[in-house]
Order: C-alpha cells, then structure tokens, then sequence
C-alpha cells in the first residue's frame, strides 16, 4: 500500500499571521507614529517633571517639588492662569459644543445644496490660520480710531475716545472666547452633521406614535441616542481644542504673557517656563496637569454618551 504524505499541520502563529497579520500591517505604522509622537513624549514628560531641567544641565531628580511649586507658591498659576482656563473652558467647551450641534442640527433640516455650502462657510474659520485670524480680528479690535469697532462706537458718540481692546484686562478674554467660538466649528461639527444625517428616518414617525409631539422630545429622545458616538467624538474634540488653546490670547495681544495676565492660559504658562525661562522640569510638571485634566473631562463626556449595555 501506498503511504499518503499528509502536510504538515501550520503553527498557531502561522494560521493567527493568516488571519490578522494583514490588518496589523496596516495598523503598524499608525501604532508606531503613535508610540513615537504620543507614548514617549508623555512618558518623557512625566519623567521630567519630577526633575530639575535647564536644557543645558543633565536632569536631577527632585521629587515633587515642582508639583509643589505649582500648586502652593506660583502665584501667577493659582491666580491667573487656572481661573483663566477654567473660565475660559467652561465657556468655550460646552458652549463651542452646543452650538456645533444647534447648527448641525439646523442645516440637517435643510436639501442638499444649500446644507453643503453653508457647512462649508461655517467649518472655514477652523482652518483659518494664526496669521489670517490676527489679521482679521486685530483689525476689528484695532486700539487706534482706524479699528473698526472704535470707529462704529465713535461714530456713534458712544465713546469719547479709543479703547485699547486687546490690550485691556478688562476686554482680552471676552475677546478670545469670540475669536475661539467663532472658529469652533471644525471636525467635530461635521461629525455631529453626519450623525445627524444617519438617523434613522422611521424612528421618528414611531416615535410619533408613541407620543413625541415637538422638534426638541425629538432631538432628546431620538436624536442625541441615535448619534452616541458621534457626540462623544464631538465632545473629546472639543475639550482637547478649548485645554490646548493658548495661541489665541498670544496672537491678539502680541506677547507672552499677556497684558496683567488677562489672557494667559495652562499653555501659555507652559510656554513661558518651557522657551522663555528654560525651565523644562517645572514646564513638564505644569503639561502633565493639563494633561490629567483633560483626562478627566475626557473620562466624563466617555460616561455620558457610552452606555453601559
């Protein structure tokens, strides 16, 4: 009889790169762009703060003390640049936020043309660049008799003299929440237009007959449950825009830090330890928390529009 050659059975390794070793490849080099541009700067800042860093220097160690430093003897931090931020968040987070969907929401009521041209009109200011915003907005706030805003007020006799509007303490962060409201609408309003548009057109009229009268039980009961993902997306874009601001109150004032500290944000702080006093330990102490913050309200928003089931 005639033996038969029965082929080696793969390994488990073998029949797993069969299987998934394509998808990985093509995950590999966002994993690696990942780990090189994300995990190791964050891992290097959390060393460093716990360090004394000149950038000229070898760090040395120091514990907590920048921590310490910052939460019991930086005066401008604790009176300045945290009530700023939260100020500046809870104003620009939530209210960026709602508004994108508010908007979103009313252009998915409109057809098709005029819905694409006006989402297009809205998403440009979020592509304007730093140079292109100063230009605009420094004009309109322009401290001279020649900004448009002084002259409408002095055409009008509401002032008797130019007002130095980004130059005030008074006026410089109502200003910046403008400017950053005004250009707020970026990749998470599109995000909330498409889930909008994805809703299922049938649960309305069920939701109908089970006794939703009124546009708004519409967008609480059926809307918002039917595009979780898309606003949990919309959500962290936003918290992560409103905590890494900090180029706008540098670029209507002109400098760092800002007129009486008016405008200066946890970035902004971050950058006048970090490439003005070289003081890289103390800066990395101040980004890490940025950071934890923002995990924070990242963690929250993941709690309200991820469900449990």
């Amino acid at each position: 009889m005639k033996a038969i050659n029965v082929p080696p059975r793969p390994s488990p390794l073998r029949r797993w790169l069969d299987k998934e070793g394509s998808a990985y490849a093509f995950l590999s080099m966002y994993a690696l762009m990942f780990f090189v541009f994300i995990v190791v700067p964050v891992v290097v800042a959390i060393l460093l703060s716990f360090t004394f860093f000149d950038t000229i220097q070898r760090p040395t160690f120091n514990g907590l003390r920048n921590y310490i430093v910052l939460l019991t003897q930086d005066d401008v931090f604790m009176r300045y640049v945290l009530p700023n931020t939260i100020k500046f968040a809870v104003l620009v987070g939530p209210g960026g936020y709602v508004l994108a969907f508010l908007l979103a929401w009313t252009l998915a009521q409109l057809p098709k043309g005029p819905r694409t041209v006006l989402a297009l009109i809205l998403y440009s200011p979020s592509m304007t660049t730093g140079v292109a915003m100063a230009a605009v907005w420094k004009t309109l706030f322009s401290g001279d008799q020649n900004g448009y805003l002084n002259s409408f007020l002095l055409g009008l006799n509401l002032i008797q003299e130019p007002i130095q509007w980004l130059q005030s303490p008074h006026y410089l962060m109502t200003i910046m929440i403008v400017v950053t409201l005004w250009s707020s609408m970026g990749v998470g309003f599109l995000a909330m237009l498409a889930g909008i548009l994805e809703v299922n057109p049938e649960l309305y009229e069920v939701g109908s007959l089970d006794g939703i009268s009124n546009r708004f039980q519409e967008i609480v009961h059926i809307t918002i449950p039917s595009m979780k993902p898309q606003m949990l997306f919309g959500a962290v874009i936003s918290i992560v825009a409103t905590f890494q601001a900090g180029a706008i109150g540098v670029t209507l004032s002109g400098g760092n830090p800002t007129p009486q500290y008016a405008g200066q944000l946890i970035v902004n702080h971050i950058e006048d330890y970090g490439f003005l006093r070289y003081e890289m330990g103390y800066a990395a102490a101040v980004s890490v928390t940025l950071l934890l913050m923002v995990l924070f309200f990242a963690r929250l928003a993941n709690r309200l529009f991820v469900s449990n089931d």
